[in-house]
């Protein structure tokens, strides 16, 4: 399995995913809230593991420029048709990892990166790299389920699910472990909250600063 795996999976299945419900919308809609208050109007703002641009649609009105990106080409494709509509000057769709952003020359206000970490195969190292693109003082802003603090059944399955091709990779870790992760990548933790609305949520929305 590889990073290249894991993009055949979502190529795969990005019109499923694409076609699928939110399952907690007042939690989506506190998310989106409290980060478009976080963000500037002269910002440069980069999504990681945009998936079809939902988000990125929803607040790249709000700053000056804005890159949402995402390993898999179908879902940027999605993202596109989706931007085809009404389309926003401030806002590009890419197919790229942080891996290879890393190794521009572009520096980034804020780095976002919604149900994404747990995704990631090296997550000290993306979280480095995450670092490394952000300008002095920017802020990192995450949702992502710590799958480590769901239920064992749930975790335990999971490559018995990627044997079979109903699952991608996902890294297991807890809140605490994260923390951990981040405080050694760089940042300083400015904020963790809780925006599910309903259920046993175990995603932490984080606001972390490069120090």
């Amino acid at each position: 399995m590889s990073i290249a795996s894991d993009a055949r999976f979502w190529d795969r299945t990005s019109r499923k995913y694409a076609r699928g419900a939110i399952s907690d919308q007042a939690g989506y809609e506190r998310t989106l809230a409290r980060t478009r208050a976080l963000l500037k109007p002269g910002d440069s703002v980069l999504e990681l593991g945009c998936g079809t641009g939902t988000t990125a649609l929803r607040l790249a009105g709000d700053v000056r420029a804005y890159l949402a990106t995402d390993i898999s080409t179908e879902m940027i494709a999605i993202a596109n048709e989706k931007q085809a509509g009404g389309p926003l000057p401030t806002l590009v769709f890419r197919t790229a990892t942080a891996e290879a952003l890393a190794a521009e020359a572009a520096r980034f206000d804020a780095v976002l990166g919604f149900n994404y970490l747990h995704l990631v195969r090296d997550l000290p190292g993306t979280l480095r790299r995450i670092h490394a693109v952000l300008a002095a003082d920017g802020v990192f802003v995450s949702k992502t389920p710590c799958v480590g603090d769901m239920n064992p059944v749930f975790w335990l399955a999971l490559p018995v699910m990627r044997a079979i091709g109903l699952a991608p990779y996902a890294g297991v870790f807890r809140a605490t472990e994260l923390d951990r992760h981040l405080r050694e990548a760089g940042f300083e933790i400015l904020a963790t909250e809780n925006h599910a609305t309903k259920g046993n949520d175990r995603r932490p929305f984080i606001v972390a600063r490069k120090r």
